[in-house]
Formats: C-alpha cells, sequence, structure tokens
C-alpha cells in the first residue's frame, strides 16, 4: 500500500485530505473517522461576537454553491472552552482558522489561540479588512505582508495563509505572506459570485453576493493553486471544488502539498473518506509509491513553461 504520509512544513499529517474550514463540524464524526483525517479545520472564529450576514445565506447554482454566511461567532472564549476541545479528543492534528476585522485584532487573536492543543493557526485573510474598507487583507501584497508580519510577532504555531481567488495578482500576494512568515498557503477561498431569482427579480442571497464554491470553481483554484506553487518555496494547500480522489490529484500534480474539501462533504458527509480510498487506490494502480512525490509533477514543455513563468512573474 502506497505512504500517504505528507508535511506541510514542520506538520506531519497522515494524508493530504483535511475538512476546508465552514464546511465541517463536530457532527461530521458520525459519517467519518476523524482519526483517518489529515487534519481538523475547523471554522473561523473572530474575536468579536456577530450574527453573520441577513438570510437567505446559502443558494444552489449551477456547478456549485452560492454562499455569504458572514462568520457568525460568539467569540474566543466560547470557542475555545466550548467549540475547540471536541475536536482535541482525536489523533489528529487540530487547525484553528481566525478572522478579524483589523490587523491588530487578527494579531491579538492569534496570540490567544496560540494553545497546546491546537497545532497550526489558519489565518483567513480572504475576510473583510475594516481598514481597507472593507476589501480582504489578501487582496493586495501590502496588506497582505502587514497582517502576517504581525500575526507572525505573536504566535510561535505554524502559520498558514488562506488567500483569496479575487485578488488580480495571486503570485504577488503568496510571495508577501512568505516573505511575511507564513509557514505555508492555502489557496484558495470562494469567487465572489451572485445570482437573481427571475421570478422575484430579487438576488438569491441577503448578502446579495456571496461567494461561488464547489466544482465550478476548480479550474480557477487550479490555476492559482500552479501559480503560487511556482512562486513561493512554502508548501501551498489547493482548496476550490475538490469532491474526489481524481481532483485531489490533479492538485497535487499541480503543486499542492495538502488538500481541503468543502462543499463536496455538504452534498456527502462521507467525501472526505472516500477521496483518501480513492488515492489509495490510484497510487497502487500507478504504482506511486509515496504520495507527496506528485506535488508539482505535472508535465509541462520546459520551453512553454519557462515562457509562462515569466509572464506570470511579471503579471503577478
Amino acid at each position: 500500500m502506497a505512504d500517504l504520509n505528507v508535511r506541510v512544513g514542520d506538520v506531519g499529517l497522515r494524508n493530504p485530505v483535511m475538512p476546508a474550514s465552514g464546511c465541517f463540524a463536530i457532527e461530521y464524526a458520525e459519517a467519518l473517522d476523524f482519526n483517518r483525517l489529515g487534519a481538523l479545520v475547523i471554522k473561523s472564529v473572530s474575536p468579536k461576537s456577530r450574527a453573520g450576514n441577513p438570510t437567505p445565506r446559502v443558494a444552489e447554482t449551477r456547478g456549485g454553491m452560492l454562499n455569504a454566511i458572514g462568520i457568525p461567532s460568539k467569540g474566543l472564549d466560547y470557542y475555545r472552552e466550548t467549540v475547540l476541545p471536541p475536536y482535541t479528543r482525536f489523533d489528529t492534528p487540530v487547525v484553528v482558522s481566525i478572522s478579524a476585522d483589523t490587523v491588530d485584532e487578527f494579531a491579538d487573536a492569534v496570540a490567544e489561540m496560540s494553545l497546546p492543543d491546537v497545532a497550526v493557526i489558519e489565518a483567513n485573510i480572504s475576510c473583510p479588512n475594516l481598514e481597507a474598507d472593507g476589501m480582504a487583507f489578501a487582496m493586495t501584497p501590502e496588506t497582505t505582508y502587514k497582517v502576517v508580519s504581525a500575526i507572525r510577532r505573536r504566535t510561535h504555531h505554524p502559520v498558514w495563509a488562506k488567500l483569496t481567488p479575487n485578488a488580480s495578482h495571486v503570485a504577488t500576494v503568496a510571495r508577501a505572506a512568505e516573505e511575511a512568515g507564513a509557514d505555508a498557503l492555502v489557496m484558495g477561498n470562494t469567487v465572489l459570485a451572485m445570482s437573481i431569482d427571475v421570478r422575484t427579480r430579487k438576488p438569491m442571497l441577503g448578502n446579495v453576493m456571496g461567494g461561488l464554491s464547489g466544482p465550478a470553481i476548480k479550474p480557477i483554484a487550479l490555476r492559482m493553486v500552479h501559480q503560487c506553487y511556482r512562486s513561493v518555496r512554502i508548501p501551498v494547500i489547493g482548496c476550490g471544488g475538490i469532491a474526489s480522489a481524481h481532483d485531489a490529484v490533479e492538485f497535487m500534480l499541480a503543486g499542492a502539498s495538502a488538500v481541503q474539501v468543502g462543499t463536496a462533504s455538504f452534498i456527502d458527509p462521507g467525501a472526505m473518506q472516500k477521496i483518501i480510498d480513492g488515492l489509495v487506490a490510484y497510487c497502487d494502480e500507478m504504482g506511486v509509491k509515496n504520495i507527496r512525490d506528485l506535488t508539482g509533477q505535472v508535465k509541462l514543455d520546459r520551453q512553454l513553461s519557462d515562457r509562462w513563468l515569466r509572464f506570470a512573474q511579471q503579471s503577478g
């Protein structure tokens, strides 16, 4: 049987499959074995209590799902005392995802949640930055560097910077996160989108616009993972439309060291376990001894690849 162990920086995982933040809850333990997952990524928490966005918050669309949840939160104390403990009972690294409105709030929250039972801090810098008129931190290299460097100064835990696919120059943003001290990148999050009910003529989401996830965004996410992989030296975790072992292998070939599964788990709570089983079958069929050897192994024409890399560097 193939070895599915991978490393994301200094963090060892028994396999490369984990949930995407916001798409996973403790109740999923009824549908799959948490001790088989690579990591447990919990829904983002913010230091301030917030109710979330107006309803409706979710809408189905062709090839995916729209959501505008708004990251509801009861604050860090409630999260630490009530939400976190059930996840720490499993023999699987726990990743705490944090969202905040300002750089200082981000840094303070990360420091407070850098607990012994937490293996990794995922900094969800694809969330709105109130100091930049609501534009996500990861939309520009400057704000990315500022927030990640502030976080880095406040924790010794590994930091995974979660980027946004809505940035126009993702490679430069990725490099800024690396230079600021991120240990890995999560590429990425949902794509800004909207949908309208043609009978009522009203937006399908109460927030008007939201994030598109699912198979519809997979080619976009795959391209961005490859761009990040070619632009940085730290590991990249792929996320966006992954629903099968085939999808996971694609992301690893594009440059991902691990993958996160989101929308697929809403459709099938056992999806991640099936992906892990599928990866074993793929490796056995293809004679792959160590799954980590797949990372970045997409076969590119050398001349075309060099030309593409120069273009990517010039365009960001």
